[in-house]
């Protein structure tokens, strides 16, 4: 029953084997940094070498009445990502961040006690306000179109590729009125038409279709602070 937790005690007296057992755990690591921060990390992120160092030291410092080690080097992970955010400030949101996080009366998600955290940090209260009142504005709009805000964490581009597919598609749209008023005339993302005119897959457009018809909204609309997480587009676009 606890294998790993007798042989994490054994290598503690041999650190040359700790770089096979890291090795076998990366994908279990970066899976679980992803969780905590909200949001896709690979190895070129700083959080993952928070994390391996977290995992690191959590060999180092393991004892049998921790409990199962696995979720001792969790709870390390999370607190130095935790530490990393609060001295880094680092606020990587655009849509894909989970919309809860600007709720302050929520209660505290376990997973995303970082994100929260950096959020806290970055932001004013009055900022943090506004933000919520263009969410709620920005919510009302597109809950026409079948969908609302929340449901943005779930078709959010991470790769870079996707989300420079959609940074196109929707400068594609921003700079034909035509498109756009097609958009809010039928409530549907006229995917025939950017499909042809942008060459991007069709899978792409339908899988991303209500993240590219909010951030569509949200650039062509009143939404100075949403729209400041959404830079990327513009950048995509020369702009």
């Amino acid at each position: 029953m606890r294998e790993l937790d007798n042989l994490i005690i054994s290598l503690k007296k041999d650190p040359s084997k700790y770089d096979k057992i890291i090795q076998e755990h990366e994908n279990a690591i970066l899976a679980y940094t992803s969780k905590v921060t909200g949001r896709y990390i690979t190895k070129s992120d700083d959080e993952w070498s928070i994390a391996l160092l977290a995992f690191t030291q959590a060999i180092e410092n393991y004892e049998l009445d921790k409990g199962a080690f696995i979720s001792f080097s969790r709870l390390l992970i999370k607190r130095r990502l935790i530490d990393y955010f609060r001295s880094q400030v680092k606020y990587t949101t655009e849509l894909s961040i989970d919309p809860i996080l600007f709720d302050t009366e929520h209660d505290e998600n376990e997973d995303n006690i970082s994100i929260r955290l950096a959020v806290s940090d970055k932001v004013s209260r009055r900022e943090e306000n506004d933000i919520k009142f263009e969410i709620q504005a920005l919510d009302q709009i597109i809950s026409e179109y079948g969908f609302s805000f929340f449901d943005l964490t779930k078709c959010s581009p991470h790769a870079k590729k996707t989300k420079a597919s959609c940074a196109k598609a929707v400068n594609y749209i921003l700079e034909n009125q035509i498109i756009i008023q097609e958009l809010r005339g039928t409530r549907q993302l006229p995917l025939k038409i950017i499909e042809k005119n942008t060459k991007l897959p069709r899978k792409i457009l339908e899988r991303h279709r209500k993240y590219i018809i909010a951030a569509v909204e949200i650039l062509s609309g009143d939404y100075p602070h949403l729209a400041e997480y959404l830079q990327y587009i513009r950048k995509e676009n020369g702009q």
